[in-house]
């Protein structure tokens, strides 16, 4: 069944969405985990699409140095890229669609976002939103709210892929429309548009007016 979604700008998040990094992603909170005797599990469930200081905050115990342990979990992160890969026609969809119509919305640092998207060769869009840009990181609707503002487009004219729960929430709570990426992201993602990578998304730009037509098939 082919679905057609008009809009006048596309927003992205990044690590499962952009770029599948998820196997770094589980060593750097096994790390985390093991040094504060915690459940993996229980970190992994919750933790994705998050600002990793938010989920020290919330999994680490009381008193925790945030700012420590963030930096130790960040250098580790930094210096490990195997087994970072982009998800199937990333690349593809980026580069059909408008310049000035697109943002990168991600909770990772700027620094992260730079390398992770350069690792797997996908050109960083002009706009960039990380997790040092804002005071709330998702599932609150900030982030994706300054990049609206960046790009000087409504909010309900947007349309966001995700493919995490925080991030599905962020997105919606900014009045933004959603199309989840994969097969996660819980309840919130009932009902929505959802695609398992971007070789079945097509984009059409008019010429003038600024609408964009993304095509899923």
């Amino acid at each position: 069944m082919t679905t057609s979604i008009t809009c006048r700008a596309v927003l992205f998040d990044m690590d499962g969405t952009l770029v599948d990094s998820t196997s770094v992603v589980e060593r750097v909170w096994a790390r985390f985990a093991q040094r504060f005797d915690l459940d993996l599990a229980t970190i992994l469930a919750s933790s994705h699409g998050r600002r990793m200081e938010d989920s020290i905050v919330r999994f680490g115990p009381e008193g925790v140095d945030v700012a420590t342990v963030a930096r130790d979990l960040s250098e580790f992160e930094y210096a490990t890229t195997d087994g970072v890969v982009a998800v199937r026609g990333a690349a593809a969809l980026l580069s059909s669609l408008p310049a000035d119509r697109v943002a990168l919305v991600t909770s990772a640092g700027r620094e992260l976002a730079h390398m992770r998207m350069d690792s797997v060769g996908i050109p960083m869009p002009t706009v960039l939103v990380g997790s040092e840009d804002v005071e709330r990181g998702k599932p609150y609707p900030d982030p994706y709210l300054a990049a609206a503002r960046r790009l000087g487009v409504e909010p309900a004219h947007i349309v966001v892929f995700e493919d995490a729960d925080a991030g599905i929430r962020s997105a919606l709570t900014a009045g933004m429309r959603v199309i989840v990426v994969g097969e996660a992201a819980g309840e919130i993602a009932f009902g929505l548009p959802r695609v398992h990578d971007y070789s079945t998304v097509r984009a059409r730009a008019a010429v003038g007016g600024g609408r964009i037509t993304l095509t899923l098939d």
